[in-house]
């Protein structure tokens, strides 16, 4: 068994791709890194056969592996061909989505000290909160001034009112894998613990559906807050961010 792996350009990979997303059915976070040149396509091939691909970032996280996919009939030799794209790149990490089960395999099959600051979450059920009198505006419609310092989130395209104070912020990112949209959301520190985010969450879910998108979101793992905010909107964890450390030690043979 022949495998050869060699960079290519991103069109090359792009049909195998398709078939990777339309399989994962659920927001992929890294899914905008690849066309955007942010990682590097590899193409394999198993007797000059086209058998998967994989993408190695070339920036932020340099030399990690962050997709990889072999075609149904060619899985048998998924950790050779793994093994052959480490060997062909570079790489020294990789990450997986946990509901990637191919990648979270390949993860534990060739790497150690693994570990995952990152949990993503899956739209579960409709909630209907309330808060007292607080309405949804568009930020555009807003006094720049009126709005409070942002630490972590961008403003974002919607905003919280209440009593003609700006008490949270938030929106969706568009640039995953359709149809899902990325939430993200702040809420002034003055207005927290009132379930201000919980409800402007659930009110960004309903403009998602409405804009015909699938609400999904993430945050970090030690966030309890963040977390706590999501769940009462309907979002629950439905994978987490895993990374690891490739060694020599680990990819000796096949």
């Amino acid at each position: 068994m022949e495998i050869e792996t060699k960079q290519t350009l991103f069109s090359e990979i792009e049909p195998l791709r398709n078939l990777y997303r339309q399989e994962m059915n659920c927001q992929i976070v890294r899914d905008s890194i690849l066309p955007r040149g942010l990682a590097e396509p590899y193409l394999i091939t198993i007797g000059k056969h086209t058998a998967g691909y994989g993408g190695v970032w070339n920036s932020y996280d340099r030399d990690r592996i962050m997709e990889f996919y072999v075609l149904p009939h060619y899985r048998t030799a998924s950790v050779a061909m793994f093994k052959s794209l480490i060997a062909e790149s570079g790489a020294t990490s990789a990450e997986a989505q946990t509901n990637s089960p191919l990648m979270l395999m390949m993860l534990f099959d060739c790497c150690q000290n693994i570990g995952s600051d990152t949990i993503l979450f899956a739209d579960a059920f409709i909630s209907n909160h309330s808060c007292n009198g607080a309405v949804i505006v568009r930020t555009d419609d807003l006094d720049p001034a009126s709005v409070f310092e942002h630490k972590h989130e961008p403003k974002g395209d919607w905003a919280l009112e209440l009593d003609g104070n700006v008490v949270a912020t938030g929106g969706a990112l568009l640039h995953y894998n359709p149809p899902y949209a990325d939430l993200y959301m702040e809420v002034d520190e003055n207005y927290r613990r009132q379930g201000f985010g919980s409800y402007l969450v659930q009110e960004l879910k309903r403009k998602c559906y409405a804009m015909g998108k699938i609400p999904a979101a993430r945050c970090n793992a030690e966030n309890t807050a963040s977390r706590r905010t999501l769940e009462k909107a309907g979002l629950l964890p439905c994978a987490r961010i895993v990374v690891g450390d490739i060694t020599t030690s680990l990819i000796q043979g096949a």
